[in-house]
């Protein structure tokens, strides 16, 4: 049986932050743009997190990650 974990991703781009939570208790809330959140999602990426949903509205973005454990 596969079994997975979940992180989140959340930009606010009018506010310039990106907020995101690991399921290991990291959470950060770092300043950024398209340049930074290509760059984390990049970090995660290499680290086995795959981007599965995204929802949007306003100026605010919240992707849903997995990765198998």
């Amino acid at each position: 049986m596969e079994r997975w974990e979940y992180a989140i991703v959340e930009w606010l781009w009018n506010q310039d932050w990106i907020h995101y939570l690991l399921p290991d208790g990291t959470h950060n809330r770092l300043k950024g743009s398209y340049a930074e959140v290509v760059e984390l999602l990049t970090n995660l990426g290499q680290e086995g997190w795959e981007v599965v949903s995204a929802v949007a509205t306003g100026k605010w973005i919240l992707w849903t990650l997995k990765r198998r454990i």
